[in-house]
């Protein structure tokens, strides 16, 4: 197996070595942001859209990358031909730097990790089960390293016999901790919802493709509309178009990967990998 490498702060480490000091408010308080993208056959997929999600959460957060995005595409040049992981993921961390009372953002800390991934190019027929939970995600914007509610929630989760959990706010459904989520009305109308959500490059990419096949809306919805739904999907870096089959116990359509999910997933494996 080939040593991986990592990029902190410009600098190239072997990956085992890739450390911070326990100062960063990234441990202290939980505050940084993320990124993440996939390669494919060596190539990053929807870089730009990446790049530009990853420097809207840096300002948001009044975080300086220290670099400029020209800069920040050479180091994964670098990075992604020292691994040499032509199927991988990518991530980029920007964290809130080692502060010196534990609280006030200092000089930010860049963290430049890639993993081999084993890429999943068919649908998954029998879909995920979800459970529901009244949460709003501070920033609903930005793609921050925050993940507690999410965590938390595992071991309800795993005592539902689900595998996800389903945001919801005020009676509107919102969105999954990793993955945007849509819903199939009755009318063959792909939604997906407009307020309070961290719209993905991966949503983009597939309000994109069904508007050339189906009506297509962003607008909020209710988890009684949701309820009455004849298919419903998440999406996302990793997930690509994955199926929602039960929530809450309750079937979704007939149980099983509907059609206009199925050819989502078709389109967008066609965009991402050529059709192969």
């Amino acid at each position: 197996m080939n040593k991986t490498y990592a990029l902190i702060n410009q600098q190239l480490v072997p990956y085992q070595d890739a450390m911070m000091h326990i100062s960063d408010l990234s441990v202290q308080r939980g505050y940084g942001i993320f990124d993440f993208f996939k390669t494919i056959g060596g190539k990053p997929l929807f870089l730009d859209d990446h790049l530009d999600r990853f420097c809207h959460s840096a300002q948001r957060m009044h975080l300086d990358p220290g670099c400029s995005t020209h800069e920040l595409r050479a180091m994964l040049e670098v990075l992604m031909v020292k691994n040499n992981l032509p199927d991988s993921g990518i991530r980029i961390t920007l964290t809130g730097g080692y502060s010196t009372d534990g609280y006030t953002i200092s000089k930010p800390n860049l963290l430049i990790t890639q993993q081999a991934l084993q890429l999943e190019r068919t649908v998954q027929e029998g879909g995920i089960r979800l459970i529901t939970y009244e949460h709003q995600r501070q920033l609903p914007d930005v793609k921050t390293i925050d993940y507690l509610m999410a965590v938390w929630l595992q071991p309800a989760i795993k005592s539902h016999g689900a595998d996800d959990v389903l945001y919801h706010s005020n009676g509107l459904v919102t969105e999954c901790p990793r993955s945007n989520f849509f819903m199939v009305t009755k009318k063959g109308e792909v939604v997906t919802g407009a307020s309070n959500v961290l719209k993905g490059v991966t949503r983009k990419q597939l309000l994109q493709l069904a508007s050339h096949e189906f009506e297509t809306v962003e607008r909020d919805f209710t988890l009684d509309e949701l309820m009455q739904a004849s298919e419903a999907f998440v999406s996302s870096t990793t997930k690509l178009v994955l199926p929602v089959t039960e929530i809450n116990g309750i079937r979704i359509g007939n149980g099983s990967c509907g059609p206009i999910t199925r050819r989502m997933h078709e389109l967008f494996s066609e965009l991402s990998y050529g059709g192969k």
